[in-house]
């Protein structure tokens, strides 16, 4: 055992420290593997999502529209930051579930597109 003094914002703490031989160190157990998304049914599109409460400031899409991945969906203000929605694949946007003006929780059902 080492002992240490250690000062944390002008308090002294003091420190036992154990060395321990490399052989004792047990490693911690690799993540278990994340399980494949079921298909999505035919015609329910994939959902975005609102990923912060806040308030809907622009809607640049409707119902029919096709859109690119990585196109600007709506833009979201939170915390009095404006966050671009964009989409997360290229598609038709199916239904537009808000409204300039709207405020939506985390999660919320912002647009599907199929």
């Amino acid at each position: 055992m080492k002992n240490y003094r250690v000062n944390v914002n002008g308090t002294v703490y003091e420190v036992a420290i154990e060395e321990i031989a490399a052989s004792e160190v047990k490693s911690a157990p690799a993540p278990a593997a994340a399980a494949p998304s079921a298909p999505s049914a035919p015609g329910s599109g994939e959902k975005v999502t609102a990923p912060m409460p806040g308030n809907i400031l622009s809607v640049n899409v409707a119902a029919g529209q096709s859109v690119k991945s990585g196109d600007v969906l709506m833009v979201l203000e939170a915390m009095k930051m404006e966050n671009e929605i964009m989409a997360p694949k290229a598609g038709k946007v199916t239904s537009v579930s808000v409204q300039k003006g709207s405020t939506v929780a985390s999660g919320d059902v912002l647009c599907t597109i199929e």
